[in-house]
Order: C-alpha cells, then structure tokens, then sequence
C-alpha cells in the first residue's frame, strides 16, 4: 500500500513538473487523513514555486486516483490523503516485509565471564539481544546467536588467586562441596576480595598477576593435571552451567554458539605481531599499542608490557574468527555504553588489516539497569547489581499483583519494562509499575491478548473472516487504520534494531481496541463476523508483535 501511495505520488510529480522526487510518508493523527507527505516543499525548491501552490496543483491529480477517499492540502503545503475503505482493508492484511532475506547476520549478545556471577547488565544485554536477533531472523536474515566471554584474563587472575588464599589445603574437594546454589555468588565474593587486593596491596598485586600467567600457560600446555588447572576446568564449568540456566529462566533462544576468549586469544595475538611489523601497531614503553589519535581516537595496549594480550588482542581475535567461520553479512555486537570508545578504536584497529569484517560490525551500546530507589553499586565492595537480584524482584511483585503462579507473566513484565525503552540511555526497573496490570507494562498487554481471545471464544463465529469490500464505520476504520501500521513498524524497529518502537506500537493498538470495542458489540451484533474478524486479527498482530519481544501471549489469564 505505502509503495503504490509513493508510486502514484511520483508519477504526478513527473507528469506536472518533468521532477523525479523521493516522497516521504508520514502518518498524521487519524483526524487529518492516513498518510501525510511534505513532497510540495521539496519541489518548491527545485522548481522555484509556492509549496501551497504546488500541492494543490498535485491534489487535483490525485483527486481521480482511487485509491484515495479524499485528498487536501494543510498548512505551508503539506498534502493529506485519506484511503478508501476497500485499500485500507486490503493493507490491513499485509505481512511484514522481510528484507534481509539471503543475508548471514550474526547477533553477540550476553557476553557474561566465568568466574564472576552475572550483573544486571549481562540481564538486559541478554534480554535485548534476544529480541535483535528475533527482529533480524524475522526479517528474513539467517541468524547466528553468538555468546563471548571471558574464560581468561585478570578478572580470571583475581578471583583464582583469592581461591587458593581462601580455600588453603584440599581446595578441590572445598570448591565442589560449595552447593551449586551458592557456587556462583561465591565466586563473585573471591572476585571481589581479589580485585581490592590487586588495588591496595602490591604483593597481592604481584601474585594475581603471576596467577594471571597460570591461567593462561594451563590453555597453552592444554594441563587440565594440576590441582589449579583441575580447580580452574571445574569452576569454568559450573560458570557456563549457570548461564544455560538463567537463558533457561529467561525462556530466550538457545545460542548458537559460545565462544570463549581462549579459543581466540592465539589468533588475536599472532596477527598484532604480524601487523605490527607492518606498521599497524607499534611499540611504547615495553607494550604493543593502536595509535588511535591518528583517526581521531585514542591509543589502547593490545600486548602489556608484560606481554599478555589484553582484551583489545582478544576482540581482534574474536572477529578474524567469526569471518573467517562465518563470512557474515553483517555482525551486530551489543555491549554497555562504557565500551563505546574502546571498540572503536578496536574496529578501527582491525579495519587496517582485515576491511571487511570491519566494515560489517555493528555496536550497540546500552547504559546502565538500575534498580527504583537502588544504592550505587560496585565492584570493588562486592554488591554489584546481580541478574538474579532483578528477577527475584520481578517475581516478588508478581506475587503481589496476583500471579505468583504464573512465571510466563513474570517473565512478559520484566522482558517489556527492559525493551520498552530506546537502547542506549539508562533503564530504572520498578518491579510493581512492570507488574502492574493497567498502564504500559507487559502484563497489561497480555491480559490483552488474552481478553481478546475470550470475545472470541464467546463468538458462535468460529472462523471469522474479513471482507475487504465491507464498508466501515468510525470504530471499525479506526481500529483497521492501526492494524495497517503493523508492517511499517517492524520495518523501522528492523531498520533502526530499535525494539522499543514495537513496545509503543502495541501498547497504542491495545488502547485503539479498548476504544472500538466499548463502542462496538461484537457477540451478536448483525455486523459479527467482520468484528469478530478485527478481534482475531488484532489478537494475532499482538500476539505477533510480543513473540518478536520474546513475551508469550497467553489465550486465558
């Protein structure tokens, strides 16, 4: 429909002004018609005439177009077209499109490390990645989810060697006995206590980093032997364990693939010391280092002075491989707006040497997920914001709202209060205003599925279907005005990875049906069946539009 309008608009402007013109569709309030464009104002430009008068010479030629009900002018020169019944119906019954059909998209999202237990942020990463990668294989991408973390490095360093300070004699025996329950909170605490060490003592700090150094030769002499390798093997397991368990708590897409930094550490290292001799790193003060401030950047140390790769090293290695395994299309990372800088840099770093796979990453940065009324929180003393401390708050208020006994509500409350938001600035969770029944919350909107599902279960109707000839009255028009957006909404949240767009798109279609149906009988009424037909229709665009956001739509609530 949007592209027979475009069409059509072209066409005339062709034939008036010998202009060819790019004609951009807005959707007014529904009082000024269903589409809008500003395409008089960009003639008036080329051509050199009054935009009113522009546009209403263009309005005398779609008066005879029939597609259209009614055609004016507004304002400077905008032109307003309201559809016929019949188009608008037809419209209504389009699907999504799907344009990244025949393109490989990889999604790395999550991104927790072993050894430490996931914070709010790896929760929100997890939950908004889940949703990119719906959106993208939604619209027609073959999709690999992938999941990096880091199985080595100082984080590793700190939280072994408060281990083997903590546990003194039989350490193994003592790590596995820790209940599973405990095991990642544990883990947590070690790692606390390791990196105040690593700040306030030097000898601490001497010693994390020769265990820094043990993490990383156990990878190399492949020992899985020695008691501190057995130790590292053992815990690195129960961090991946835990993972697979809260995606399982979540209800999100199995990924596709974990990767962990050891598996890429080699790559990333080898190919800094071939660039460097080429010229693309160079030596300062005993480390391998980017010069960024030549791009406009910054510098970061890909190899310390001690010469261990740093993360920089690691990420290089990580994208060589997903080229080099994948050959994508496109690859989208989505990390915490703190890394912005730093993966610039990086990405510019690799663009040097390997264009393409730079050229073809994408990152998303999100800000913080902060608790209401929540104190600051930190590493260094040991109370960051734990993933699970989120859920038990979404669970706790599900319990107050009444449905204690239903995870799949707990879970549609939390996921939509961290989606509903654009990506990038930070996200305040309340726990009871993401519970709550009424207002714009998860719950709310599947109540809604479910209220709709039960008018049509009340309906003697038991395969409505829709007539695009019907005529409509004012209810009706206004409800199948906004089931026609549905498409161009997945289409800009596709475009612009923006979720948040469908959250304001369902929660306003929500609002539309409560409207037309407090004005419209359905059961019984001699127009049923083409109101019962909107009701399933606007059930499915619901359902539809919380499976893209990873919300079941349940049929009873």
């Amino acid at each position: 429909m949007k592209q027979e309008i475009i069409q059509t608009i072209q066409t005339v402007c062709q034939e008036l002004y010998g202009q060819e013109v790019v004609v951009e569709l807005e959707r007014p309030e529904e009082q000024f018609g269903d589409y809008a464009t500003n395409v008089a104002m960009r003639l008036a430009k080329e051509i050199g005439k009054n935009p009113r008068e522009i546009a209403q010479e263009i309005v005398e030629k779609l008066h005879n177009q029939p597609i259209f009900e009614q055609v004016g002018v507004a304002g400077p020169g905008f032109i307003n077209m309201t559809l016929s019944d019949n188009l608008l119906m037809s419209s209504m019954l389009e699907k999504p499109a799907r344009p990244l059909s025949g393109l490989k998209v990889l999604v790395e999202y999550s991104d927790p490390n072993p050894f430490k237990p996931l914070h709010a942020g790896h929760l929100y990463t997890t939950i908004v990645g889940d949703v990119i990668a719906r959106l993208v294989e939604h619209a027609g991408a073959e999709t690999i989810r992938l999941n990096y973390g880091g199985d080595v490095g100082l984080h590793v360093g700190k939280t072994m060697w408060a281990i083997l300070k903590y546990l003194g004699d039989d350490r193994l025996d003592a790590v596995k006995a820790i209940p599973d329950n405990e095991k990642g909170k544990w883990m947590g605490e070690r790692y606390a206590e390791g990196h105040v060490a690593y700040e306030d003592d030097e000898q601490s700090k001497a010693e994390i980093i020769e265990t820094n150094k043990k993490v990383y030769t156990l990878h190399s002499e492949n020992d899985h032997e020695s008691e501190f390798a057995q130790i590292y093997w053992y815990l690195r397991g129960k961090s991946y364990d835990f993972f697979k368990d809260l995606y399982k708590r979540l209800q999100v897409t199995n990924f596709d693939r974990f990767i962990p930094e050891s598996e890429v550490t080699d790559l990333g290292y080898n190919t800094i010391i071939e660039q460097q001799k080429k010229g693309v790193f160079e030596q300062s003060d005993g480390a391998v280092i980017f010069d960024g401030e030549k791009f406009g950047l910054h510098k970061r140390v890909f190899i310390n002075s001690l010469g261990l790769p740093t993360y920089e090293t690691k990420d290089v290695g990580l994208s060589l491989t997903k080229w080099q395994d994948y050959h994508f299309d496109e690859s989208i990372i989505i990390t915490a707006s703190e890394q912005s800088q730093y993966m610039q840099v990086v990405i510019k770093a690799i663009s040097q040497f390997a264009l393409e796979p730079a050229e073809r990453t994408k990152h998303l940065t999100h800000g913080l997920l902060k608790m209401q009324g929540g104190v600051k929180m930190s590493s260094r003393a040991g109370n960051v914001l734990m993933a699970s401390d989120i859920l038990d708050a979404a669970e706790e208020a599900g319990r107050a709202s009444g449905q204690a006994s239903n995870p799949e509500i707990v879970l549609g409350a939390i996921k939509y209060a961290l989606v509903r938001t654009r990506i990038g600035g930070d996200v305040i969770y309340n726990p009871e205003e993401s519970a709550a029944m009424e207002g714009n919350s998860g719950p709310y909107l599947q109540y809604a599925h479910a209220r709709a599902q039960s008018i049509l279960r009340k309906s003697e109707i038991s395969n409505p279907k829709i007539e695009t000839t019907s005529k409509l009255d004012k209810f009706e028009r206004t409800l199948v005005r906004k089931l026609t957006e549905y498409p161009e909404v997945i289409e800009k949240a596709v475009s612009e990875l923006a979720p948040h767009v469908i959250c304001m798109y369902l929660y306003e279609l929500a609002q539309t049906f409560n409207r037309f149906y407090e004005n419209s009988t359905v059961v019984g009424d001699p127009r049923e069946e083409l109101r019962a037909g909107l009701v399933a229709l606007y059930a499915k665009t619901l359902a539809q539009g919380l499976n893209l956001l990873g919300i079941h739509a349940p049929e009873k609530m």
